[in-house]
């Protein structure tokens, strides 16, 4: 085999050959793998053993976004590994429509697909025996029922539809980079330890019963040489600003900024700091691509892939067009839009611009906010410029790990790089302490904000602006190489385990239709209130006016109100907002005389930064 297993990839044939030689009573695996390490070959590698050995039928392989339905596809076509494993297994990307697998062997569906038509995949796992691989479960919040310690009104769409299908399926193999949530709740489905005492702390139970765990650290990843090693290029800098009461504030080093480290780095990221970076970032990405096309007698110009590519993730689309125009500017005219892509929800062909930037030489340059950080297979990222306000271990370790992976064409190991540029700040300083000292399995089991503080119909309260970037610079740049951190807990033996009983049955499959709605419209009342928070939080609003707005951008967006919708429509809507930011469309509005009337009504506007819309 050229390409022999990974340690991680190993335990799970060793454990579905258990499984599949009736040796053990295990049907729930945890593959914690960490962020790059190869976790897509796992579902090739359980399906392939297990429907030979008829545990199985078939395989339902469910991702977090469309884009990433492409590469599962791929992953079961390979041609080394379909030889390696002797199979000639083929699923595929499957829509909402009759028939899912078309008379192959499994299907590909997102957690959005099976929210919105949750009869439909109910129905097939009612029919077949079937391989559950979930990947990425760090989405989906456990529901109530199945952790006592979360609130019921936390209950997402995708995690009830998903619920019935784990509960059906012969095995379930169970994929994460991260074992946290970003808000600290339970993950769906996942075996935890009861909190001892008054310390409010969730553990992963490495040692559950009837549960196999393979945990695949980055200290084990860089042994195998599966990832490769990061080096942090950390920018500190003044910032200048005025604050909501329009007084000048200052900071002379973002790293010693204290409790205003949020406030200058909303304004470093919109100000000359930002330009500095991506002046930075850039000709090191163009340099090292020199280099690389030196090194394989490549001209410039070329077709040649493995030279090494820039991304750049940014706080707000209308700060990533800035980036866009920055970066852009430094190439000659008929190569700008070539060279530099943005994939962003208010760009037509975002889609296509990544699959361009993940499998062509050009783009060699790709700006984005969130769409392109978390599963993206590019290995050729070798650069990435860090220029978002984002501060949670999963988020940034889901982004660092695009510039991780091992790229086949650009040659030895030891001559490939992953440097990762961002802001010195002390928010990204505590990130790096975590990942080098915690393995990320707990999580401090947070409270949620009382219903009073949700910016609701409360008139009264006084009406803060955002704050006003005026200036920065940017003074020092140190790298530093993080250290490899620490391994997974202790992984459980792949043979046989004592009997235990079953794991407790979660909800009904089903509930009286008027519950559901009822359900769900409170749960896109939530969801539209914490992006208002996290869009306050982050200046990007003025307090106090953006629920109404949302709700008008919802409306907008869905074409109905929640009143009107059906219970399908309603769970789409969930899955809707589960992956997009309302702010991303306020122009629907713009033009709305309902919306101005009701605005004036409640004393202010919405503010994107220091622009109004």
């Amino acid at each position: 085999m050229n390409r022999p297993f990974r340690r991680h990839q190993e335990m799970v044939s060793n454990i579905v050959r258990a499984i599949a030689h009736r040796d053990t009573d295990i049907r729930d695996i945890l593959a914690a793998v960490t962020p790059g390490g190869g976790k897509s070959l796992l579902p090739v590698i359980a399906a392939a053993r297990l429907i030979e050995a008829g545990v199985a039928d078939r395989v339902c392989w469910i991702v977090p976004r469309d884009s990433l339905r492409l590469q599962a596809e791929e992953a079961f076509v390979d041609p080394v590994w379909r030889t390696a494993l002797g199979h000639s297994l083929t699923v595929r990307a499957a829509e909402n429509a009759p028939d899912l697998c078309r008379g192959l062997q499994g299907y590909v569906t997102t957690y959005q697909a099976v929210a919105a038509a949750p009869d439909l995949h109910l129905a097939e796992f009612q029919r077949h025996r079937y391989l559950l691989a979930v990947d990425e479960l760090h989405h989906l919040p456990a529901l109530s029922d199945l952790d006592h310690l979360t609130n019921a009104a936390d209950e997402t769409a995708w995690s009830h539809s998903i619920l019935p299908l784990l509960e059906l399926s012969s095995v379930r193999l169970l994929m994460s980079g991260t074992l946290q949530r970003t808000d600290g709740k339970a993950i769906l489905w996942l075996p935890y330890k009861q909190p001892k005492g008054t310390r409010r702390v969730r553990e992963i139970d490495f040692g559950a019963e009837n549960w196999a765990i393979v945990g695949y650290s980055r200290r084990q990843a860089l042994a195998e040489r599966a990832v490769l090693p990061v080096t942090f290029g950390a920018m500190d800098g003044d910032a200048e600003w005025r604050d909501p009461l329009a007084q000048q504030k200052t900071v002379e080093s973002l790293s010693q900024s204290g409790e205003m480290a949020h406030d200058a780095l909303f304004t470093v990221l919109r100000t000359e700091f930002a330009d500095a970076m991506l002046r930075v970032a850039y000709k090191a990405c163009r340099d090292h691509r020199a280099a690389r096309r030196k090194a394989k007698g490549a001209e410039p110009g070329d077709d040649v892939r493995g030279l090494g590519k820039l991304l750049v993730v940014a706080p707000d689309q209308a700060t990533a067009w800035r980036y866009v125009e920055t970066l852009r500017a430094r190439f000659p005219q008929d190569l700008r839009e070539i060279m530099v892509r943005a994939a962003m929800s208010d760009v037509a062909d975002s889609q296509e611009a990544i699959a361009e930037f993940r499998m062509r030489p050009f783009p060699a340059i790709l700006v984005t906010v969130s769409m392109a950080y978390e599963g993206m297979d590019c290995p050729e990222i070798s650069h990435i410029a860090c220029l978002t306000h984002i501060r949670s271990r999963p988020w940034l370790e889901q982004m660092i790990a695009r510039a991780t992976r091992v790229d086949p064409h650009a040659g030895d190991y030891d001559g490939q790089s992953a440097l990762v540029y961002h802001p010195d700040d002390p928010m990204f300083r505590g990130f790096r302490h975590l990942i080098e000292t915690e393995q990320g399995t707990k999580a401090t089991i947070t409270r949620r904000r009382a219903q009073r503080e949700l910016p609701l119909d409360d008139v009264t309260r006084e009406r803060v602006p955002a704050i006003t970037p005026l200036h920065s610079n940017a003074t020092a740049l140190r790298f530093d190489t993080i250290a490899p951190g620490p391994d997974f807990g202790t992984v459980p033996s792949a043979g046989p385990l004592a009997d235990g009983a079953p794991l407790q049955p979660g909800l009904p499959l089903f509930e009286p239709p008027s519950i559901a709605e009822h359900r769900l419209r409170q749960r896109i009342g939530q969801m539209v209130a914490a992006q208002v928070i996290e869009d306050e939080d982050a200046h990007l609003i003025r307090r106090n006016t953006g629920y109404h707005a949302y709700n008008a951008i919802l409306k907008r967006v869905l074409g109905k109100s929640r009143a009107e919708m059906t219970l399908a429509e309603l769970e789409a809507s969930v899955g809707w907002l589960e992956r997009n930011r309302l702010s991303d469309h306020s122009a629907l509005i713009d033009d709305d005389p309902q919306y101005r009337w009701s605005s004036s009504r409640r004393g202010g506007t919405i503010r994107l930064g220091p622009h109004k819309f």
